[in-house]
């Protein structure tokens, strides 16, 4: 089981390289994180955006790489730049979607497209990934989903367990997070988590382990699960963390980086290929780690 980001990073330089498009590439991280990308040897970046912008800020910041990437020249018309990254999928030049400069809500108009889109059928939702001291941990779905309901979620358990296939770990422990481990009918997190326990009591979720409720700590933490009296395979040594709605994942995922100072990446998953919907504060490097889960994702 790949354990840190250190180890992704060599298992993905092993592959053979794919390619990152960047919808609307036009803005400094983006094109670092592709550059980084690059010298790492994890993947090529098919540049989608103001040329003119790309061409003076790798003039300007890394002359070596001045004609290195493939550039598509859009201008600096956003949806533009994300329709001609979702054909550039379409059409087989690149096995990766990165969003640029451009919104999420521009980029996923372009994928969601019925007829140029990307879509497979199954829902989408983004996979976090943090590095914990003692392994790296999934969490979803702080991204995409608002409020999902039975079904949807789990399409949510679905996807991140892919990812966790991804990193080599062959039956994740995914743990179904709420306040508490108790089913209280007040508590909508609590019945929607018992009622896939069951699901997945009827292998209609396969190869990994579910339960839930579990409130954070007696996911995580073994002296929690021991104190609390939880006797499972999941309790304490949680490998996937659902949480209940998109505020619980996106406060969670932000408290990670900024009170924990984890290193993340993140992937959406449900689409053609893996999506990677950078966050305009996410720094290079973590754009260039998504890239390379993206690039295991897509294997």
């Amino acid at each position: 089981m790949i354990k840190n980001f250190e180890q992704l990073l060599a298992k993905v330089k092993e592959m053979k390289n794919k390619t990152v498009v960047i919808a609307a590439a036009h803005t400094s991280s983006a094109i670092d994180a592709a550059i980084m990308a690059k010298k790492e040897n994890i993947a090529d970046s098919l540049l989608v955006g103001d040329k003119q912008f790309i061409n003076k800020y790798l003039h300007d910041n890394a002359y070596e790489f001045v004609n290195g990437f493939t550039i598509i020249d859009t201008g600096e018309d956003l949806d533009l730049a994300a329709a001609e990254s979702v054909r550039s999928i379409r059409d087989g030049k690149a096995d990766i979607l990165l969003k640029g400069k451009c919104s999420t809500a521009t980029l996923m108009k372009a994928v969601l497209d019925k007829n140029k889109g990307l879509r497979t059928g199954e829902n989408l939702s983004d996979v976090l990934v943090y590095e914990h001291p003692e392994k790296l941990i999934l969490l979803s779905d702080g991204g995409i989903n608002l409020y999902p309901d039975v079904e949807e979620k789990v399409s949510i358990i679905k996807n991140a367990v892919k990812v966790g296939h991804a990193l080599d770990n062959p039956k994740p422990k995914v743990a179904l997070l709420a306040a508490v481990e108790v089913v209280n009918p007040k508590m909508p997190a609590t019945v929607d988590a018992n009622i896939i326990t069951e699901i997945y009591k009827k292998k209609q979720i396969k190869d990994c382990i579910v339960e839930g409720p579990l409130a954070l700590d007696g996911a995580i933490s073994k002296m929690a699960a021991k104190a609390k009296g939880i006797e499972s395979e999941v309790a304490g040594n949680a490998d996937v963390l659902i949480v209940p709605n998109i505020e619980a994942g996106n406060i969670f995922g932000k408290a990670l980086t900024y009170y924990c100072n984890y290193r993340v990446a993140h992937v959406v998953m449900g689409a053609k290929v893996p999506i990677i919907i950078a966050s305009r504060v996410d720094t290079a490097e973590t754009k260039m780690l998504s890239m390379a889960l993206g690039v295991l994702s897509a294997k």
